[in-house]
């Protein structure tokens, strides 16, 4: 019974701080981000994948070593260099088209280590 007590007496607001409910969200992107970054090998893998989207063919990044705002942002740079749509799914940056040759470039200028997987 003290464990709902301390859920429903929790802060949400304080003026000095703002939404606290904002914090807790931000504290639990940080930890999901450690656990994904600590397993990368620092390669970024590039794939054509279908599978799933009824046959529209998209390209996915695997492995970026990013925080999730900082990948959010390569996201958007990639898309705009690309000229075509894309999501953050996960942790995974999927971008509409076969753009495998355009990505590998630009993400080797951007000093990654890329491997094409898959066919």
């Amino acid at each position: 019974m003290s464990s709902l007590r301390d859920q429903l007496s929790r802060k949400v607001y304080s003026t000095e701080t703002g939404d606290m409910r904002k914090h807790d969200e931000s504290d639990e992107q940080k930890a999901q981000d450690e656990t994904r970054l600590s397993s990368l090998d620092g390669i970024v893998r590039i794939k054509r994948e279908t599978a799933g989207r009824k046959g529209k063919g998209v390209t996915t990044l695997h492995g970026i070593p990013l925080p999730s705002d900082e990948l959010k942002t390569l996201m958007q740079g990639l898309k705009k260099r690309c000229g075509s749509g894309g999501v953050l799914k996960e942790g995974v940056i999927e971008i509409q088209g076969d753009h495998r040759d355009t990505l590998r470039a630009e993400l080797e200028k951007r000093g990654y280590t890329v491997k094409l997987a898959g066919g």
